[in-house]
Formats: C-alpha cells, sequence, structure tokens
C-alpha cells in the first residue's frame, strides 16, 4: 500500500520528466577533423546557440574524426537526409557543386585579416549560399567559416617555385586546384585526407598542404617535419544541412537553425586564425622547422594570371563570389 503511495505521488514527476525528454529532438553534425580543430569549435557554438534558442528541444549530437565518413561521403548522406548537418571545406564542397572551386582560388585572400573579413561578409556569404542552393540537390549551406591559410608540409624545405617543381602534392580533387599546381610545375595527386599520413610516410606523395592547426592535430608532423609558410590558399569551410532536415523545421526552427549558424560565422574566423598561431607555437616547441621566409613571387606570377580565368570556368556564381572577395577591403 505505502509503495502504490509513493509510485503515485512520483507520477506527475515521472510524466514530466518524459515529457521533457520527448520533446528533445537530436540531429547528427559531422566532420572529418578532430574536434580540437576549429570544426570542433564551430560545432560546439553551432550546438550551444540552437540548444539556447530552443529552450533545449533541439540538440546537436557530434561526430567527429570522420565517423560518419570523410567529407566527399558525408555530403552525399547529406543529400539523401542520412546526416543532418555537416562541416566541409569548399573544395570539396566543389564535388557537389563544382563553382564552389572559386575560393580555393590561389593568392585571392590577402593574408588572414582579409580572410576573416570576408569569410564574415554577408555578401559573400549570401553569394555563396545562393551558388549552393542553385546547384545542389537535397542539402544547402548556412554559412562559411575558415580554418586559416594553407600551407605546404614535407621531408623538405620549399623556399620558392622551384622547389615544388616535379614534386608529387597531395592536392583536393577539384579543377580548381588541378588548374593551379600544374601551373606550379608540381605533380597533382589525389587522395581522401585520410591517407594523407601514410602517403606521406612511404612517399606516395612528396608534398601535402593544409592549415597549421589541422597539421598538429593529425600529427602529420611525425611524417613530414617541415611546414613551409606559403600561404597560398584559404581552407575555406561551410556549414551544411540536409533538406529532409530543413523541411521538418518550422519557421521558428528554421530561424534558430540560421541565427546559430550566424554566430558561428561571427566568432570562428578569429577563434581558426588563434588557432593557428597556438598550434605553430607548440609545433616549434617540439622541433617542427618552419620556412617563414618563402618566397611567393613565383606562385603569384603564374597565379594570378589564371584566377579571372579558372572563376570563368567554373560559372557565372564563381565569377560574382570572387568579385565580391576582391571588394573587401
Amino acid at each position: 500500500m505505502r509503495a502504490r503511495t509513493v509510485f503515485t505521488a512520483l507520477l506527475p514527476f515521472l510524466a514530466t520528466a518524459m515529457t521533457a525528454e520527448a520533446a528533445e529532438r537530436h540531429f547528427s553534425f559531422a566532420y572529418d577533423q578532430p574536434h580540437t580543430t576549429a570544426y570542433g569549435y564551430a560545432a560546439d557554438v553551432f550546438g550551444a546557440k540552437l540548444k539556447e534558442l530552443s529552450k533545449g528541444e533541439m540538440i546537436i549530437d557530434q561526430f567527429p574524426g570522420a565517423q560518419l565518413g570523410q567529407e566527399p561521403q558525408v555530403l552525399q548522406k547529406l543529400r539523401t537526409g542520412d546526416v543532418d548537418f555537416a562541416l566541409s571545406s569548399t573544395a570539396n564542397a566543389a564535388t557537389a557543386s563544382p563553382e564552389a572551386g572559386v575560393l580555393s582560388i590561389h593568392f585571392i585572400f590577402k593574408g588572414e585579416d582579409h580572410l576573416k573579413k570576408a569569410i564574415g561578409d554577408p555578401k559573400v556569404v549570401a553569394s555563396f549560399r545562393k551558388m549552393i542552393k542553385d546547384t545542389v540537390q537535397g542539402a544547402q549551406t548556412l554559412t562559411l567559416i575558415t580554418l586559416g591559410l594553407r600551407d605546404f608540409y614535407s621531408k623538405k624545405e620549399i623556399h620558392n617555385l622551384a622547389d615544388l617543381k616535379g614534386l608529387k602534392v597531395r592536392v583536393q580533387a577539384t579543377p580548381t586546384e588541378d588548374t593551379l599546381f600544374s601551373a606550379y610545375g608540381a605533380q597533382v595527386v589525389h587522395m581522401p585526407f585520410g591517407e594523407v599520413y601514410t602517403s606521406l610516410q612511404t612517399g606516395v606523395v612528396d608534398v601535402a598542404e593544409n592549415g597549421v592547426n589541422v597539421y598538429l592535430s593529425n600529427k602529420h608532423y611525425e611524417v613530414a617535419p617541415v611546414m613551409s609558410m606559403s600561404e597560398h590558399e584559404a581552407n575555406d569551410n561551410c556549414i551544411w544541412v540536409s533538406d529532409k532536415a530543413w523541411n521538418s523545421f518550422s519557421d521558428d526552427e528554421k530561424k534558430w537553425v540560421q541565427a546559430a549558424a550566424d554566430e558561428v560565422n561571427k566568432l570562428e574566423p578569429t577563434k581558426a586564425i588563434e588557432l593557428e598561431h597556438e598550434s605553430a607555437a607548440k609545433l616549434e616547441k617540439m622541433g617542427v622547422k618552419f620556412v617563414k621566409d618563402v618566397d611567393k613571387s613565383g606562385f603569384l606570377k603564374a597565379a594570378e594570371p589564371i584566377q579571372d580565368k579558372t572563376a570563368a570556368a567554373l560559372g557565372p556564381h564563381a565569377v560574382e563570389l570572387l568579385k565580391l572577395v576582391r571588394e573587401v577591403k
């Protein structure tokens, strides 16, 4: 009798707990880098803001480190609705929308400050989102972020264009990359990011290129202990949402999701650059050699004449996006 009385007394609390649990909706958020990178920071900011705006009803479950696949595979899962949210590089976005490769054109960002301003510029973000909306089925983008600028890393020092000629360089599989690295005289090699470590170790490739924090977080310094600061390309990225998830949201929920993405765009670029500098300091203490006086003149001479031609070959959205990036001061 006493047990029944206790159970009856607990019923209102149990009902409240069950209602709260039922109100929670969980969404997958996939990315292929470790949580220690700016990808993890972006996912944290997005998840926290969405939880706040939805009063705990919309919960982001993160799947870092390629748990749900490398970026090209995740983009396929997004379009079929098997993943709700994801981060990808704009270069990998080019597997779904080739014009996204425009943000991989070399030397269109004039340093870290210009990169931060351009990625946070509302016109640039809106133009990129429209491009994806017009060219991709099954998913759309919410905003842009960055992981900083990309540099070369290898077992050897790269001081100038001549040092890169003839070397096997792992590049992201886009026409933009192929065009520019071929113009430098490099041998272009495509492979998933997850294979880069072993390929550098075994000599399948001589050189890879990425941001400093990515280089640190994935321990690529173990097999390529020299980083040459060429700053040839931006590590630009975007937050995706599947159409299946987006179409399931109410009007208010769509506003919350977009506001969470806007919060990431506001905060992440500065954090990403901070992580780049912190990572470089850690790596120097670990004995990694940084070549800080890379002569960029040869790279610029090869790249600048084909920037506009490359954008035009990609399409009108790419031409417009390149124009907007250049207008950011």
